[in-house]
């Protein structure tokens, strides 16, 4: 039964962003079973990336809603789920591995995880990345000439974004917080990637970032362009966030 339900839920997360494939070993299952309890995965998979109330999911669950909203913030607040609060009102979505499930640990990341997700990285999710990232990501100028026969728009340049945005959380890459729980760290700067707009707001909500002003976004832009980083923002004319990679 367990692990029926961990397989479903695997082959649910790769339908979302960069995918979550299968592997030999399994250990995409093991990564599911240490996030996930049974009863998480199952309300997880009664969900969608689109946004709804508790009362919703109750009502098409036929659940009682102070059951329903209490498991929802539960597993928003163990980063198992995205969580937007407007106007009162609380909205639950599901969430891709990455960018999700994987990032939101990064404040609770533990030595266990992150070498389950770097065998997952070398066995098949690296690949997975590596064929779906341009859809994700991708990489812009730091104001820097380019060659004048290339056009970048406005929003190419990662200054000006910052300065499009109301809203700058930054946080720990979680990718070099994974190497860095491991002993394996890079050196380069771990407080990295910005967040904008709703995201931004549920790092706070949950802890995971720090607000700043665009004076010192600017300044860590340049300090992860002097260590050599490739910045990336999602990819999206309005991007929720944006890497230092």
């Amino acid at each position: 039964m367990s692990e029926d339900i961990f397989r479903t839920l695997q082959k649910r997360l790769d339908q979302y962003s960069m995918g979550f494939p299968a592997t030999e070993s399994g250990i995409e299952i093991k990564i599911l079973r240490y996030l996930f309890s049974e009863a998480d995965a199952a309300l997880f998979l009664t969900l969608t990336p689109m946004l709804e109330t508790p009362e919703a999911v109750a009502a098409r669950l036929e659940l009682p809603v102070d059951k329903v909203a209490a498991h929802l913030e539960n597993m928003a607040r163990k980063g198992l789920l995205f969580r937007l609060e407007k106007r009162d009102t609380v909205k639950y979505g599901a969430i891709p591995f990455v960018h999700g499930l994987f990032e939101f640990q990064v404040k609770t990341l533990s030595k266990d995880l992150a070498l389950m997700v770097e065998q997952y990285e070398n066995e098949g999710f690296e690949r997975a990345m590596l064929d779906s990232g341009g859809y994700f990501l991708r990489t812009i100028p730091i104001q820097r000439s380019v060659d004048a026969t290339q056009h970048i728009a406005a929003f190419e340049d990662a200054a000006a974004m910052l300065k499009q945005k109301d809203l700058i959380v930054v946080t720990d890459c979680i990718c070099r917080k994974r190497s860095e729980t491991v002993d394996k760290s890079c050196g380069k700067p771990l407080e990295a990637c910005f967040m904008f707009g709703s995201m931004g707001q549920y790092y706070l909500d949950r802890e995971m970032g720090r607000k700043i002003d665009l004076e010192e976004a600017i300044a860590i832009l340049k300090k992860c362009q002097e260590a050599g980083l490739v910045t990336q923002p999602a990819t999206s004319q309005n991007p929720s966030g944006m890497c230092n990679c």
